[in-house]
Parts: C-alpha cells; sequence; structure tokens
C-alpha cells in the first residue's frame, strides 16, 4: 500500500536541496519578442540574483521606429509585468533601448511608471540606466553605437541630449533585424571607428547585440569608459537591490557604484 503524506516546508527551509533559493533576489525582465541573447544577460548576474525574463508580443515589423513605439505599448508592457508577477521580482527591468528611449526623457519617465502601476516594487529601463550610468561616472561627452539605421540612431541622439548629455559622434550598422547575429569583431570595429577625441565615454546600443567581451577590452585599448545596452540594464536592476553587477574589467562595475536605489534618466546622479 502507498501512503502519501501532504505537508510543508518550515519557514526557514528553502526550495532547493542546498537550501539557497529563498535567499536569491529575483529580478523579472522584459524583453522584446525579438530578443535572443538571454545568456549573455546572467553574465552580468551574481550568484545571489536571478533572472526571470519574459517577451513582448510579436509584431510583423522590422527593426526601426515603428517596432520601438509597439514593444513599449501600454497594452504590452503592462501584460509583461503581469506575466512576471507569480515569481515576484523585486525590481522589473525593461530591457530595449529603443523602445526606452522613442518617447523621449518623458516617455522613459512615463514607462517606469506604467511598469510600477501594473505591480512592479521598482523599476528601471536600458535608457534610463544608459544616462543613470554615464552621470555615475561623471561623463557628459559620449560617442554612440548602434546596430540600427540613421532615424533611430538619431532618435537615441536625441534623447541623451534631452537627458542633458552631449552626443560628440555617432556610428551605425544600418540593420533592420537578426541583430543577435552581428559578430563581436565587428561591433568592436564600429566602437574605434566612431568614438572622437573628446568622448569621454562610449555608449553601445541595443540589448540584442552582444557586447559583454568586448567592453573591458575595448576600455583597455581606448582609455574611456565604454558601456553597453545589457551592461547598464543589469547594473541599475542590480542597484535597485543594493547588489552590484559583475563584469571583470568593465569600469563602470567599479567605479560606478551608487547606493541602493532606481537610477533613473535625467535625475543626475552623484560620482562616487
Amino acid at each position: 500500500m502507498t501512503t502519501t503524506v501532504a505537508g510543508r516546508l518550515p519557514s526557514d527551509a528553502s526550495a532547493s536541496p542546498g537550501g539557497t533559493a529563498s535567499l536569491e533576489r529575483g529580478i523579472g525582465v522584459i524583453v522584446p519578442y525579438d530578443f535572443a541573447l538571454d545568456r549573455e544577460l546572467w553574465r552580468w548576474c551574481p550568484d545571489v540574483a536571478t533572472l526571470h525574463l519574459t517577451r513582448t508580443p510579436h509584431v510583423p515589423l522590422p527593426v526601426g521606429l515603428p517596432q520601438a513605439r509597439a514593444v513599449r505599448a501600454p497594452g504590452a508592457v503592462v501584460q509583461a509585468t503581469h506575466d512576471l508577477s507569480t515569481p515576484r521580482p523585486e525590481v522589473v527591468a525593461y530591457a530595449c533601448t529603443s523602445g526606452s528611449f522613442v518617447a523621449g526623457v518623458d516617455g522613459e519617465a512615463a514607462l517606469r511608471e506604467a511598469l510600477t502601476e501594473a505591480g512592479a516594487p521598482a523599476a528601471v529601463t536600458t535608457s534610463g540606466a544608459a544616462v543613470s550610468a554615464l552621470q555615475t561616472l561623471g561623463t557628459s561627452r559620449v560617442a554612440v553605437v548602434t546596430p540600427y539605421d540613421e532615424t533611430v540612431t538619431n532618435s537615441l541622439s536625441r534623447f541623451l541630449t534631452e537627458a542633458g548629455l552631449d552626443v560628440v559622434a555617432s556610428g551605425h550598422l544600418g540593420l533592420a533585424g537578426e541583430i543577435w547575429t552581428v559578430p563581436e569583431r565587428v561591433t568592436a570595429d564600429l566602437v574605434r571607428r566612431t568614438v572622437a577625441p573628446d568622448a569621454e565615454a562610449v555608449f553601445v546600443s541595443c540589448t540584442n547585440l552582444r557586447t559583454y567581451d568586448l567592453l573591458a577590452p575595448l576600455e583597455a585599448e581606448l582609455g574611456i569608459p565604454v558601456l553597453s545596452a545589457n551592461q547598464v540594464t543589469l547594473w541599475a536592476a542590480m542597484a535597485a537591490l543594493g547588489l552590484d553587477a559583475r563584469g571583470e574589467g568593465q569600469s563602470l562595475l567599479v567605479r560606478g557604484r551608487p547606493g541602493p536605489g532606481t537610477p533613473r534618466a535625467a535625475t543626475p546622479v552623484e560620482t562616487p
């Protein structure tokens, strides 16, 4: 005869054999439907944190301003936030650069507000995190590198300018899709060709562009901070929890350590 006994774990026990799950800090991540770099996001994640990803609904659009508006539409953002509610993340990161800069600084703030109104305990966006990261490092003159076309790249430059930064150079690849397939050497070469002598930092846009292994070598080569969309997103999400993202040799993660809280676009951050 088989006997079934129902019960529950003690209040101080974890669901995992090692007893670590109860110590994990949950981060919800909303990415566009075409996002393909889940593994790269995890590389910035310390052991104490865990990522819960969800995607916005598919829309049959190439990468461009219409697509950026579609993946930030209120219905898509609210539904994605609700989709993340079961694991109860402590912060939700909207991980799309174009979707968070296409409506300007006010639109980025409205996007964060939509996330919190939908139930996120705290919220960050990629574009807002980029501004906060550059401010935290004490930089104001930035070179911008993107995989987008000229129109989308110019929209990013306008957003950064509106946030109080000076875009001194920009370069783009002119792509309309499959950005995750861009070889790292192509991105690195574009950074080298774009950076201007008076640039204090470089920002590499698009969360679908592979960058983790490029940042430290490019910083050593160029002598200035080189930031990327996925890096600043995870940095901001971790900062909201009082944690440090990890990335050896990446200056933002060594020098840019704000206290607990949610970095916001166009809000000055004290430089350590």
